[in-house]
């Protein structure tokens, strides 16, 4: 049945279901309307899958009555909430360039606009610069603080601290017997108060302990920090032949890349 026009004085429903949020029969909400779903507005070629890929599918407007088609398929006045769920890993993909010009609160912390630096180029899936944090400066009033991440080409954890009175050993974490692979450690000793020519003796995984040796036996006093690669996680691969985030050769689903859907 095709109809020129149609009004509908009080609510409609297409398909089964009772939405009963918005009322029923003499309690029904004048100008509501329920929908079962699926349900594809705009284009009709947009998507073009065997089934469809959401219960609301929007497309670009490709109305031929009009010669100016709206650059947005959905234009939203007022607040929005996304509920996610687990059906799929992201509650929100978003596969494109983003223009942020209020504030993002994640948890308890509030970024503002002029915080948020590091654009997400769609999908390259590349993030432009560094990876910043900013935070109002703890000392000095009225001023900030930004600091950005090291990069480097491995996954890495460091433990770092000091040795002395007496010591000449080194306790690594407990938990490193299950993340870090100790083929990969390395360590850095700066020696306090005078030259003690301090050096690795020996590096025991099994007790955990890294001995430390000075000449003549003097007693060790020094600084030191230690770096290892997760073992945890599978090497990183720092360059790979492609052109997006999609040909790494290695196990993306361990990567989280700002702006690029795994799916």
């Amino acid at each position: 049945m095709k109809l020129p026009g149609a009004e509908i004085g009080k609510q409609l429903q297409v398909g089964a279901g009772e939405a009963k949020c918005l009322g029923q029969g003499t309690d029904a909400i004048r100008g509501s309307a329920y929908i079962e779903g699926p349900m594809e507005v705009g284009d009709d070629e947009a998507f073009d899958d065997e089934t469809p890929v959401a219960t609301v599918m929007i497309g670009p407007d490709a109305n031929t009555d009009t010669e100016e088609h709206a650059k947005r398929s959905l234009h939203v006045k007022g607040n929005v909430k996304i509920e996610g769920n687990d059906l799929t890993s992201n509650a929100l993909n978003i596969d494109g360039d983003t223009n942020q010009s209020g504030n993002i609160t994640a948890a308890s912390h509030t970024i503002t606009a002029k915080e948020f630096v590091g654009n997400v180029d769609g999908c390259s899936g590349r993030s432009s610069g560094a990876k910043p944090f900013d935070m109002p400066h703890p000392t000095k009033e009225g001023y900030r603080l930004r600091h950005v991440c090291i990069e480097g080409p491995e996954t890495a954890v460091f433990v770092r601290g000091r040795v002395c009175n007496g010591k000449n050993v080194i306790d690594l974490p407990e938990y490193w017997d299950g993340l870090i692979d100790y083929e990969t450690l390395t360590i850095q000793l700066t020696a306090i108060g005078s030259h003690q020519d301090v050096i690795v003796k020996r590096i025991s995984p099994i007790e955990r302990k890294i001995y430390l040796q000075c000449q003549g036996g003097m007693p060790v006093d020094c600084f030191y920090h230690i770096m290892a690669e997760r073992k945890d996680i599978e090497k990183l691969i720092p360059e790979y032949e492609g052109t997006s985030p999609g040909d790494y050769p290695g196990d993306n689903s361990k990567y989280n890349i700002a702006g690029y859907n795994h799916g």
